[in-house]
């Protein structure tokens, strides 16, 4: 039988968070994946802080010459578009 390496992580969860998961049979399981889902959607330039360094705001201020944030018309996301291809370049 093979073993897998595994580490145990702990955090502190307010009485109102332990309550809404009281009722779930397999807390970690949940947890686990809460966490996975969480990481797939992290944004790239931050990576989750929700703040840029100085130095990755200038780097995004020279992206955004070329790129402009606008709603996508089906879902009504906003979504970063080339401002090259907009004008059909």
């Amino acid at each position: 039988m093979r073993t897998r390496n595994v580490e145990v992580i702990t955090f502190k969860a307010e009485p109102a968070l332990l309550a809404a998961m009281r009722g779930i049979p397999n807390r970690s399981e949940f947890i686990r994946a809460a966490v996975l889902v969480a990481l797939e959607n992290l944004c790239p330039v931050c990576r989750g802080t929700g703040t840029l360094t100085p130095r990755q705001r200038e780097h995004w201020d020279e992206f955004a010459r070329g790129h402009s944030l606008v709603e996508c018309q089906d879902c009504h996301e906003i979504v970063v578009v080339c401002e090259s291809k907009a004008r059909g370049k």
